[in-house]
């Protein structure tokens, strides 16, 4: 969606074709392969903050320039580092002062995902109705079409398959691990089955933020674990997960 439809990209005077960034993790991970961090191994820790650029339809509460913080963690897959990853963002907005609801789902995995996939699509092909957005993401990320605002299409999607129902037993293993640890630390949590991040590189843990008490765009934060984008910038395969506020 993103890379379609929200980039703010212009000509400028020097008949430059200039794409403004608009989020962190992709350049934090370009650097991190640029600097063969990826070969190096170990756990690698880094954070960020600046302003970011998206152009189309900004929703309300939003801005076309905004500024994020964020924080990425590469070469640890063990979920107790997702878990860290949230109970740092806890943290934060409590010394800040700011009431929240965390909201949780897991994405599955390469195992799991592609199966799903094809049961998701199989029960997108039996609705009609669906709106332009839906119709575009069923061919390029169907998983985003949960996380559709059309009322309609909530309506059409209320029965829609769900990812957490078809996780492996990896994937599922460590969401419960997740949910036990968070209990563990008084975390309250809902787990949100139609949570999905906006960019399509995420797996596994995907987590937000939410408060409603800045307006209308409640969500305050929000992350998860990306780890095939790595390798997908041409670097050594490397779990990673991260998140951004702002």
């Amino acid at each position: 969606d993103i890379v379609g439809k929200e980039m703010y990209q212009f000509i400028d005077k020097g008949e430059n074709d200039v794409c403004l960034r608009p989020e962190g993790t992709a350049g934090i991970v370009r650097a991190f392969v640029q600097q063969k961090f990826d070969k190096a191994g170990g756990n690698r820790r880094f954070f960020y903050h600046g302003p970011m650029f998206r152009y189309e339809r900004p929703q309300k509460g939003r801005l076309r320039q905004f500024h994020q913080f964020g924080a990425e963690s590469f070469g640890e897959s063990d979920v107790r580092e997702d878990a860290t990853i949230i109970l740092m963002i806890r943290a934060m907005f409590e010394a800040l002062g700011i009431g929240f609801s965390l909201e949780i789902n897991s994405l599955g995995c390469p195992a799991c995902m592609p199966q799903y996939r094809t049961t998701l699509v199989k029960f997108l092909e039996m609705r009609e109705g669906l709106c332009e957005d839906c119709e575009r993401r069923k061919l390029t990320n169907p998983i985003r079409v949960l996380d559709c605002k059309n009322e309609h299409c909530k309506t059409l999607l209320s029965d829609a398959p769900l990812i957490v129902d078809h996780l492996c037993s990896t994937c599922k293993d460590d969401f419960e691990t997740l949910k036990g640890i968070l209990d563990q630390f008084g975390v309250f949590y809902v787990v949100n089955p139609k949570l999905v991040r906006g960019l399509d590189y995420y797996s596994k843990t995907a987590f937000e933020f939410v408060s409603n008490e800045i307006g209308a765009q409640s969500a305050i934060a929000g992350g998860g674990r990306y780890d095939r984008l790595v390798e997908f910038l041409d670097g050594k395969s490397t779990p990673a997960i991260g998140f951004e506020m702002g």
